[in-house]
């Protein structure tokens, strides 16, 4: 589970900013934000990139509190 999300909520940031930045598209993007799919461990690490976070902070702890 991720938190990619959270930190676009806490950043003002929009999903479609995000796929713009990532090239990737809008449903890909969508995908890794609501956790229906996990990106790539090379994509988290662009990700945190774009969004000027550590990897660890785009990750949760704990799975039981995504649920």
């Amino acid at each position: 589970m991720n938190r990619i999300k959270e930190v676009l909520e806490e950043k003002g940031i929009k999903q479609t900013w995000l796929a713009e930045k990532l090239g990737k598209s809008y449903p890909i993007v969508n995908g890794y934000v609501a956790n229906r799919t996990q990106p790539r461990l090379e994509v988290l690490y662009e990700i945190a990139k774009i969004l000027g976070v550590k990897v660890r902070d785009l990750l949760t702890e704990d799975i039981s509190k995504q649920v």
